[in-house]
């Protein structure tokens, strides 16, 4: 039996190749129907720790999946690809599902638990179809699938008028940056007749830039800065860190920066490569590089500043997201095979390190504890949350890139590959992304100084944290650690599936 349309292609071939992908949409199915179904009256203890567990479930059954049963090839003209490298990333992308589904256990934002898990599942799954494609068709389906998911996921408090508000703004820049998009791929299609990336890249091979090719160009990259959040597409971000339920914040600042920054790369990289340019200082060629390179320089400079100044410690890790965005693109700018491993390393132990943030805030205001967001609030939280002040020191310490965290090496790694290599990116640029590294120092520490230094009301409750979400951020601090000692865990089985030495 053969696909129609694709002769040659089997049905069962195909079926073997999504297998994750419907495994994790008929876990959110299974999540959706119990709660409704069987535990509409109980305790929201216990349809949280049964929805919890089957979210889990589905994550590794999904995984055992990947490992077990590795369909790899390609399927109707791009459309889906399977190979070591997608595997790497699918799995990452399980696995902060995974996180996020046990960060929120304990919440008190909804009752719709069903409902919740369901479309953090729905999300994981366009997620695992965006990084497996490379058809412009099936990466916006995917890109919007993903998108409605967390737009959802960051209205989810019904009580909070900043989780609307931030949720509108999300949703509305979203809606912009998908139109800049998909007039993008249209003028693409227009020029070459293809929307298959590598009968793109061949198509504009050799050819000059027109304004029909600058404009494509330009949108394209546009519309991936706003689901990067890079500036100046970055306006959504603040507002929807700080308004979302605190799950649904961890999950959008890891696995969609994860998902979005790989596709963001395939698409640079292999549709549109023969238009590249050059953003060296001294030898710019017009092309898609100059581009990125200000939208870099902006993202760090803005990021990191604006950091400084922030009260709130949601907005502080959005603006941090702008600064760390810019240094991401450093990975596509390095235009190699070295650059892409550096990135997809950086991505996920940054992820790590933000959903592991989050997460912490998340514990703190999970079942009768009173909720933070200033940071003034955290004050001397060392003395009455230990092993929580010692997780959230791991991580913004990993996020500012102190040795020897997994944040350190994300940043040596991608800052090397941005200078090695036929082309490489600008100097300047490097130097920038150093020095604006050197400033987040600043800001990460102003938090630990509250927790570790800072006094505590006189009034301050006692903190009653859930075991189980004190065993998932150790369990992802120790990740971050671990990664920090020995990157080669992950910088090899990255490099390995990418056939480098």
């Amino acid at each position: 039996m053969t696909a129609a349309g694709y002769p040659g292609v089997s049905y069962l071939r195909l079926l073997l190749m999504t297998l994750p992908q419907i495994a994790i949409a008929a876990t959110a199915f299974l999540a959706l129907t119990v709660d409704l179904a069987t535990l509409r009256k109980a305790s929201l203890r216990t349809r949280w720790r049964v929805g919890t567990l089957i979210a889990c479930a589905g994550c590794a059954g999904a995984i055992l999946l990947l490992f077990l049963y590795p369909q790899y090839g390609s399927f109707g003209d791009g459309m889906l690809i399977a190979n070591p490298l997608t595997r790497v990333v699918q799995t990452a992308l399980l696995v902060l599902a995974a996180f996020t589904a046990l960060l929120s256990f304990d919440a008190v934002f909804t009752s719709h638990i069903g409902e919740y898990l369901a479309v953090i599942l729905f999300a994981t799954t366009g997620m695992m179809f965006l990084v497996a494609s490379q058809n412009f068709l099936l990466i916006f389906i995917s890109l919007e699938l993903l998108s409605l998911s967390l737009y959802i996921l960051a209205a989810f408090n019904k009580s909070s008028r900043q989780s609307a508000e931030g949720a509108l703004k999300y949703f509305l820049f979203g809606g912009m940056s998908a139109a800049f998009l998909l007039f993008g791929i249209s003028l693409l299609y227009g020029l070459t007749g293809s929307i298959n990336l590598v009968e793109i890249n061949r198509a504009i091979q050799g050819r000059p830039l027109t304004p029909m090719l600058a404009v494509a160009l330009v949108m394209t990259v546009t519309g991936f800065g706003f689901k990067v959040a890079a500036v100046p597409f970055h306006l959504w971000a603040p507002d929807a860190y700080q308004g979302a339920p605190t799950p649904s914040g961890a999950f959008i600042a890891s696995s969609s920066k994860v998902a979005s920054f790989f596709v963001f790369a395939q698409v640079m990289l292999v549709g549109l490569a023969a238009g590249q340019g050059s953003g060296a200082w001294h030898n710019s060629k017009a092309g898609w590089a100059p581009v990125i390179v200000a939208v870099a320089a902006l993202s760090m400079i803005l990021g990191n500043l604006a950091a400084i100044v922030q009260t709130s410690v949601r907005r502080l890790l959005a603006y941090s997201a702008v600064g760390h965005a810019g240094y991401m693109l450093l990975g596509i700018l390095a235009q190699s095979a070295w650059g892409v491993r550096a990135l997809i390393y950086y991505v996920i132990t940054y992820a790590l390190a933000a959903i592991g943030a989050f997460g912490v805030l998340a514990a703190l205001e999970a079942g009768d504890n009173v909720g933070v967001d200033e940071i003034p609030d955290l004050a001397g939280l060392s003395r009455r949350a230990p092993v929580l002040s010692f997780c959230m020191l791991i991580f913004f310490l990993s996020l500012a890139g102190i040795p020897p965290l997994a944040g350190f090496f994300g940043k040596f790694y991608l800052f090397s590959a941005a200078l090695a290599g036929e082309n490489s990116g600008p100097l300047w640029l490097v130097v920038l992304a150093i020095a604006m590294s050197a400033i987040s120092l600043y800001y990460y520490l102003r938090v630990v100084k509250q927790i570790y230094v800072g006094e505590p009301a006189a009034a301050a409750p006692p903190m009653k944290i859930s075991r189980t979400v004190t065993a998932t951020l150790c369990v992802i601090a120790l990740l971050v650690v671990v990664l920090g000692c020995a990157p080669n865990l992950l910088v090899g089985w990255i490099g390995s599936a990418m056939h480098l030495p």
